[in-house]
């Protein structure tokens, strides 16, 4: 989803760890981005409308629903974002917003698994849609060689 964004530079998938009771480490994503380029505020609404931002199911531990801050000025921003995207839903989004506290990368294996494997179950079901989901409603944000190099 983010490496076809204008403005992201980076992103690193891997596992992060908040303070207790979040201390077990839960699936992300960071994402390095130029905030001249693109707003904070774009990169959570597509987090929130491209993954299960209001449903609280059993995988929560694994998968859990979060934004991570580093510092309080980042708390209060991200907060008040998600609290103005929350008229975008017709249910409670359930995103945490969660001091950083670790974050380990994903084995080589398992990284940007969709460039390799894009015909795989997984990825027809999970990924097509939330990348043509990209492609429709944040088409402005999307890089020239973004969605369409990805989206089969």
């Amino acid at each position: 989803m983010f490496l076809s964004l204008k403005g992201v530079l980076r992103v690193e998938q891997g596992w992060i760890a908040s303070q207790p009771p979040y201390e077990a480490f839960s699936e992300a994503v960071m994402v390095t981005y130029d905030p001249e380029v693109i707003a904070l505020e774009d990169l959570i609404a597509i987090h929130l409308h491209t993954h299960a931002s209001t449903s609280n199911h059993s995988m929560r531990s694994k998968y859990r629903s979060a934004v991570y801050w580093f510092d309080a000025e980042e708390e209060t921003m991200i907060k008040a974002i998600i609290d103005n995207l929350q008229s975008q839903f017709d249910k409670p989004v359930i995103t945490e917003v969660l001091p950083f506290v670790s974050f380990k990368p994903s084995l080589p294996s398992y990284r940007n698994y969709y460039y390799s494997n894009p015909d795989k179950p997984f990825c027809i079901v999970y990924i097509h849609p939330k990348l043509q989901l990209l492609k429709t409603r944040f088409t402005h944000l999307v890089c020239d060689s973004g969605v369409d190099n990805l989206y089969r």
